[in-house]
């Protein structure tokens, strides 16, 4: 008997496979796997999968193999575990020829050519005829927003992240290593209840700090020179995501005028954010100021991100067309303005917000430097 969770997800993903014209998808994606099942077996690489789900319109399957075995049947009870022993495109032939399945959605996004290449040439030496037929999105636009549940458990995660941000900035001197804040921040997580990380740490000091996505390395930390530190902790299967910028000792001039730049177009964005706005006019929000600033084209991401079993994902704040979406209540979103300059560094400021008809509420309880 499925809980009333799994039961209205299910029924929501069935509506939108129906409408797509098809008996049945085929689910790939390990937090798609996990939102709709409860399995929460992950990948470590691209070309192994823990399991797949097949959802028709009375079936809920889940494909796996012995190592995963008593961990579906434990995590997954509503779902009907079918462990294959001769791969998973014999299992699933078998099951497409009992169901009666004619065209078959399969996720583009996260199943691999060569697995594809493989199901498709089971289902021919079964002597089958399937359609299969490419989707993107499905289930992720049902992830996108969350339940009062899912946001309690993203809340949770970013407390913790908070603290251990704390601790960490509160040790933070000239002479260590991009490297050794990182490994701190992430032994930190883990010994304080993280599941696991939600990205792996950025530690971006001085002309560093120009990298949006900097790897850290064995650059020193030197007093004046500005510190941008990303972070999340995952818990319960959701995860945060936060940026600060520091300095150490006192602040220059340069970096007086840049971080309080951001941070105008921070609370610019956060007080405008609200449900049923367009995409594009959000990430506008704080890009004008940043404009108007004059540093427009030093700010070359977009204003965020959805987070939530993924730490990207639905919506994207983008100023690109092909990403433009209405915002949803209930969405979880990322508001992270930044200002790289070359040779010198970058200042990065984010914090989560829960998109509501009225507005934005901001999750952090962690605030900012005061000048």
């Amino acid at each position: 008997m499925f809980d009333q969770v799994t039961l209205n997800r299910l029924g929501s993903l069935r509506d939108l496979v129906r409408n797509q014209g098809l008996d049945g998808l085929l689910v790939a994606g390990p937090d798609n796997r996990r939102y709709l099942s409860g399995f929460t077996a992950r990948e470590e690489l691209v070309h192994e999968s823990c399991g797949f789900l097949l959802i028709t319109a009375k079936a809920a399957l889940l494909f796996t193999d012995f190592r995963y075995q008593e961990w579906a049947q434990a995590e997954a009870s509503d779902y009907e575990v079918v462990v294959y022993q001769a791969g998973l495109g014999v299992a699933l032939a078998e099951q497409i020829a009992v169901l009666g399945l004619k065209r078959l959605g399969f996720e583009s996004a996260y199943l691999t050519f060569a697995q594809h290449q493989r199901l498709r040439q089971a289902v021919v030496e079964a002597h089958l005829q399937v359609e299969w037929e490419p989707v993107e999105g499905l289930v992720e636009s049902l992830r996108e927003v969350k339940t009062p549940e899912e946001v309690a458990a993203i809340r949770r995660a970013l407390a913790l992240t908070e603290a251990v941000f704390e601790e960490v900035a509160a040790g933070l001197r000239p002479g260590l290593t991009e490297s050794q804040v990182a490994w701190e921040i992430e032994r930190r997580l883990r010994e304080e209840s993280a599941e696991v990380l939600a990205f792996p740490p950025i530690v971006a000091a001085g002309p560093n700090a120009a990298r949006p996505h900097h790897r850290p390395g064995d650059y020193v930390l030197r007093q004046g020179e500005p510190i941008i530190i990303d972070m999340g902790a995952r818990r319960e299967g959701y995860c945060a995501d936060l940026t600060r910028t520091v300095i150490l000792g006192p602040p220059t001039d340069r970096f007086r005028e840049i971080y309080t730049l951001v941070r105008q177009a921070q609370k610019r964005a956060e007080a405008g954010l609200m449900a049923g706005m367009d995409s594009v006019a959000a990430d506008a929000l704080a890009r004008e100021v940043i404009r108007e600033g004059g540093h427009g084209p030093a700010f070359g991401h977009s204003l965020g991100h959805g987070v939530g079993l993924a730490v990207h994902e639905l919506p994207s704040l983008s100023p690109l067309e092909e990403r433009r979406t209405t915002l949803k209540a209930g969405s979880v979103v990322t508001i992270e303005p930044g200002i790289y300059l070359s040779g010198w560094g970058g200042v990065r400021l984010e914090n989560m917000a829960l998109i509501r008809e009225d507005g934005a509420e901001i999750l952090n309880r962690l605030g900012f430097l005061e000048f």
